[in-house]
This record gives C-alpha cells, structure tokens and sequence, in this order.
C-alpha cells in the first residue's frame, strides 16, 4: 500500500480522469494509479545514469566536512538506523 499526500487540485484532475477511462466502478482508482506508476517507472528506467568514477573518491568526498571520527559516525548511523521503523512491523 502507498499513501502519498498531493495537492488537492491534481487529485480532483486525476480521480475525474480516472473514473472517465476505468468507469465510476469500485477498483478505477487503483488502475489509475498502477497505470501511472508503471509509465514513471519505464520512464525513470530509461533516464538512470550510471555512475562512472571512483566509488570510494566519491564517498571521500562526501565524507570530507564531516568533522568526527570513524567509530563515531558508525555510532551516529547505529542509533539513526535504530529510530528508523522496520518496514516488516505494522505502524
């Protein structure tokens, strides 16, 4: 299941749209929104640029003004990944 907030006026477009192609039945939106979702995804799959360099002089780079020790920032990742819900548990 994904819930998604969208401005209300596209909402609106898009449940009329929808209803229109797939009919005021019970079932149009999810078509609707499976159809939309499948053309982003062919869409965003052909626009994937591949990265091309040095995996590690980029995460060097990344890293650069980050003014901690090692131990600590796997510390501070621990205890982010820690408060992060697990998509396996129900909210």
């Amino acid at each position: 299941m994904i819930r998604a907030k969208i401005d209300e006026r596209l909402e609106r477009k898009f449940r009329e749209l929808a209803m229109k192609k797939f009919g005021y039945g019970k079932g149009s939106l999810t078509r609707a929104v499976e159809e939309a979702i499948l053309r982003w995804i062919a869409t965003a799959e052909r626009e994937i640029i591949e990265f091309e360099g040095d995996p590690v002089m980029a995460i060097d780079g990344l890293l650069l003004d980050i003014d901690v020790d090692s131990v600590e920032l796997q510390h501070k990742i621990r205890d982010l990944w820690a408060w992060r819900p697990s998509e396996d548990v129900p909210s």
